[in-house]
């Protein structure tokens, strides 16, 4: 029973927060995203027990629920289709209403500095073992020059360490922090543009094939496939930027 009002909780706090995304994103500011066919169809119709790996910049305060605005509404409205994703416990979960509200929005309490192996981590793993959609940022923050940063090696755990490894689509967006600033009072504006480019899959099987061949540890295994997804985030970063620009 407790599942279930789960569920039901959940939904409405996803629909809810997804309607109001959508209609801010869309309505009241401008959209372009690109090669979104390939999220959406990965999110409805990848094989039952596939689970997919999602990540992308983090540049707002606002990019989760905000950017989930470009999702049909029946995805939104799919508990069991729609992502989790992972947030700053400290941030997210300081409070019972916080706890309450966020967790129905499928966001997992991550402590930030604890490194990747903690029970958030643990509990992400076991959702893709499900078959689960996990987002994660992988700069662990909102990143102003994404030039400077280096990702986190926590997606590399959770790639490595899912009993089938997920399907990786990584994405960059352009333009959430005008819709919210980065400096105070942090107040949403509207008539601003926004790009999302979608990347093409990345799949890890054969790499993860290779590593053990070469018998590198859990460390090695989970940096060189960060490394692999830090060098398509430069690829989408530079393409979704010219795209961004030439919108005028």
């Amino acid at each position: 029973m407790a599942t279930s009002w789960y569920k039901l909780e959940s939904t409405a706090v996803i629909g809810l927060v997804g309607g109001i995304s959508k209609f801010w994103l869309k309505c009241l500011n401008s959209l372009r995203c690109y090669n979104m066919e390939t999220l959406e169809q990965l999110a409805e119709h990848r094989p039952l027990a596939t689970p997919l790996v999602t990540v992308s910049n983090h540049h707002s305060c606002l990019d989760d629920p905000m950017l989930w605005g470009m999702m049909k509404m029946r995805i939104l409205l799919d508990n069991r289709k729609i992502r989790w994703t992972l947030g700053a416990k400290e941030l997210l979960f300081s409070k019972p209403f916080h706890s309450f509200f966020f967790s129905r929005g499928k966001i997992i309490p991550i402590m930030r500095g604890e490194g990747v192996y903690q029970k958030g981590m643990d509990f992400a793993i076991e959702e893709l073992n499900s078959g689960q959609w996990v987002h994660v940022f992988p700069e662990a923050g909102i990143i102003e020059d994404h030039s400077l940063v280096r990702l986190k090696w926590g997606v590399g755990r959770l790639i490595a360490e899912s009993s089938v490894t997920p399907v990786v689509l990584p994405f960059w967006h352009v333009g959430m922090d005008d819709i919210l600033p980065n400096k105070t009072p942090y107040i949403p504006t509207i008539m601003k543009r926004v790009t999302v480019l979608i990347g093409e899959p990345m799949y890890f099987d054969d790499i993860l094939k290779d590593f053990k061949r070469r018998r590198l540890n859990a460390m090695e295994t989970r940096k060189n496939i960060t490394d692999c997804i830090q060098e398509r985030f430069k690829e989408l970063k530079e393409e979704a930027e010219k795209l961004h620009e030439k919108w005028r």
